[in-house]
């Protein structure tokens, strides 16, 4: 695991490293913690809190990175950045807005699709009532609990260089239909969109209709808006 660290800086001629270590969902024990701490400590490193729930080492020295990932014991959160590279979700279990204790979808959509491959790097986040603490409607997917406790999904949201907000798929759904959803719109958008291309610039080129028609007819589900 030593190849994974980025370059951050040539100052002087001096290269510093940094990694970010996996941690699911943003929730890590606290154990990981205290070691995430201590080797920072041990090898001169700065901490940063990500938007992304993880937490960046930097400051790294590029020849102490595979020790530091041994002494971690942890995985990188990222190997391909074509992937699926965040899962974000709000501590729905244990907040008093929430509608619905999406943690459990949120866990289940990281274990399944976690690192696919996909056209280009994607997020999905997960919310348990429409105040959306993760950004749900910047993300690629959102899952998400309306007040009625049943999930909607919307997709094609970024915040990155050109913005643009996420669209409506259905709702109405089950926690089941939801999670059904999110597979069909992964692997439609795997099989059939270009490489390099979001996944909400893929459903500005073949439209939302097309998109939502094709996603839905998939997964066996109706348009619900």
């Amino acid at each position: 695991m030593g190849e994974y660290g980025n370059l951050q800086k040539i100052r002087n001629g001096k290269r510093t490293f940094a990694i970010t270590p996996y941690i699911p969902g943003g929730f890590i024990l606290p154990e990981d913690l205290i070691k995430i701490g201590e080797v920072a400590k041990k090898y001169n490193g700065v901490l940063k809190l990500t938007s992304g729930q993880r937490i960046l080492i930097t400051n790294l020295k590029e020849e102490d990175l595979p020790v530091i990932w041994e002494e971690l014991g942890m995985e990188p959160a990222v190997k391909v950045q074509n992937s699926l590279k965040n899962i974000e979700m709000c501590p729905s279990n244990y907040c008093k807005r929430s509608k619905y204790p999406t943690i459990g979808i949120g866990m289940k959509l990281i274990k399944n699709f976690y690192g696919m491959e996909l056209p280009c790097r994607t997020k999905i986040g997960v919310a348990g009532c429409k105040n959306a603490c993760t950004s749900v409607y910047s993300k690629d997917i959102g899952v998400l609990v309306d007040l009625d406790k049943k999930f909607y999904i919307t997709a094609g949201g970024s915040a990155g260089y050109y913005p643009r907000s996420a669209d409506l798929v259905t709702k109405g759904l089950s926690e089941d239909e939801a999670f059904k959803l999110v597979e069909t719109i992964l692997y439609y958008y795997r099989d059939t969109a270009e490489a390099g291309e979001k996944l909400g610039d893929f459903i500005d080129r073949i439209s939302l209709d097309t998109f939502r028609e094709k996603v839905l007819e998939l997964a066996d589900l109706k348009l619900n808006l």
